[in-house]
């Protein structure tokens, strides 16, 4: 890994300090004084007094060229003021965009106070420092895209990291708006996944308390528990299970983690963490192609991939306790602190000030208050029933150890134990009614069925499979399927 013990990776103060310290220069510059009009302003310190030629009414809606854009990222004064200047007299729609994202680059502070102006004027929004506030209105509406506008943010993200330019340069196919995609305050892989990582036995893992937070895992019989303290700094885990390369992708920012199967077709797909995320949702990136993929649905979203017919297969995985998870399985594997990093691996250490409160980090197009921002759902979405998902309120699943629930034709049953650990099975025609928290479910007939982390088995041999799901932030999962169906009472 390039950043393997030389690049420590940001806690989450330091992710939030990165858009702090342009948020510093943004007010700074706002003391300057952004009252006047950008033309008569920037024009004045090119030119005296002279005012600005009227902008041409034929040439108004003509795009403009992509350099007059990056024009006011460089650091010449004057040239980045003249830029301005043109984009203003343009009055283009498809400028907005690309001047939101600009924000944080512009190295002169005269060239960000109008810059900031030509936004306000623009958009008919008051700045106020809240750079959130524009891109929710930008997001709320569909609008005009520079057709250079992915070469833009090809250049606008490569002054980060070079490397950034391969996701959006050559004008990729996209699924999702470009404008929507955020960068999360690192380098590609700057948070970096664990690959094929040192499992001890559980008898060995003296230093996991019985309260802290694992992701179970269960496949053919390969047992294995990834502590959330460790994940929280990895955001990925590349491993083979049960004989099966997969992936577990954990998004510290929705509070989700889902498990993969990386083969498709025959081909196994590299995955890395691209440093950038789309509705506060962490976007992978596969190492072949450099396309971003979703976290949630598993599928490319930008890049050469678009379009291939490629999703992959999401597996079941758990969230309970260390002592929950250990007395299930006493044999279980468990992800060893030696990963090769130097990280305070202290439960709850990570991401502590993020997870404190209900805020956001970074912004999405519309939040739904029939739920707090950070409130955890079981979180439904099957291959074969692609057009349809399904949250259930964590807290009304507590109260319910056996719940039906229905997610297009496919009937299912959600078990959730002590700890408030869920697992989904399909049902089909059966209605369950109980369980003793252990291994026996009951059906409405009084028959006995044995739940094991694969499967359900009847009386008379029949087997219900488990369903893929796993926990998330209501708000991460409502942005990403703002359509979803919610069940909280």
């Amino acid at each position: 890994m390039v950043y393997k013990k030389q690049r420590p990776i940001p806690s989450t103060p330091q992710r939030q300090r990165v858009g702090k310290g342009a948020g510093v220069l943004v007010c700074a510059a706002l003391c300057l004084g952004c009252v006047s009009s950008l033309a008569t302003v920037a024009t004045a310190t090119l030119a005296g007094d002279k005012p600005a030629p009227p902008p041409q009414s034929a040439a108004r809606q003509a795009l403009l060229p992509l350099g007059v854009f990056t024009d006011v990222l460089g650091t010449d004064e004057a040239k980045a003021l003249a830029a301005l200047i043109r984009i203003e007299q343009n009055g283009h729609e498809s400028s907005v965009a690309m001047l939101i994202d600009m924000i944080y680059r512009v190295p002169n502070r005269r060239v960000l106070v109008q810059l900031i102006a030509l936004i306000e004027k623009t958009t008919g929004q008051k700045f106020d420092g809240d750079v959130k506030a524009l891109y929710e209105w930008l997001w709320s509406a569909e609008r005009p895209v520079h057709p250079d506008y992915s070469e833009f943010r090809a250049g606008l993200h490569a002054a980060v990291d070079p490397r950034f330019r391969e996701y959006f340069e050559n004008h990729p196919k996209a699924i999702i708006r470009l404008d929507e995609i955020r960068w999360g305050g690192v380098r590609r892989d700057g948070i970096p996944p664990l690959k094929n990582p040192k499992m001890i036995a559980a008898r060995e893992a003296s230093w996991l308390g019985d309260d802290n937070i694992v992701f179970g895992v269960a496949i053919n019989g390969d047992v294995r528990a990834y502590p959330k303290r460790i994940l929280a700094w990895h955001e990925m885990v590349k491993d083979r299970i049960g004989g099966m390369e997969l992936a577990g992708v954990y998004c510290t920012l929705c509070g989700a983690l889902v498990l993969y199967e990386v083969t498709v077709n025959g081909v196994q797909h590299e995955l890395g963490t691209s440093g950038f995320l789309y509705r506060s949702n962490k976007l992978m990136y596969d190492h072949a192609t450099k396309s971003l993929w979703s976290t949630l649905t598993g599928s490319p979203v930008v890049g050469p991939l678009v379009g291939k017919g490629i999703e992959l297969k999401p597996l079941y995985v758990v969230t309970t306790t260390w002592k929950e998870w250990r007395t299930r399985h006493p044999n279980t594997q468990v992800l060893s602190l030696d990963t090769g990093y130097q990280r305070d691996y202290g439960e709850g250490v990570a991401y502590r000030d993020y997870l404190g409160t209900d805020q956001l980090m970074f912004s999405v197009p519309r939040r739904d208050d029939r739920l707090p921002n950070k409130a955890e759902v079981l979180a439904l979405r099957l291959p074969q029933v692609p057009n349809e998902t399904l949250a259930i309120a964590a807290d009304f699943l507590a109260t319910r150890p056996v719940y039906q629930a229905r997610l297009g034709k496919v009937n299912m049953v959600v078990l959730t134990d002590a700890s408030g650990a869920n697992r989904v099975y399909e049902s089909k025609d059966v209605m369950f009614a109980s369980w003793d928290n252990t291994a026996t479910v009951r059906d409405t007939q009084g028959k006995a069925w044995q739940m094991d982390e694969a499967r359900l088995t009847g009386p008379n041999g029949e087997i219900f499979k488990r369903l893929p799901a796993h926990r998330a932030f209501w708000f991460g999962w409502h942005a990403a399927f703002p359509d979803t169906r919610l069940i909280k009472s």
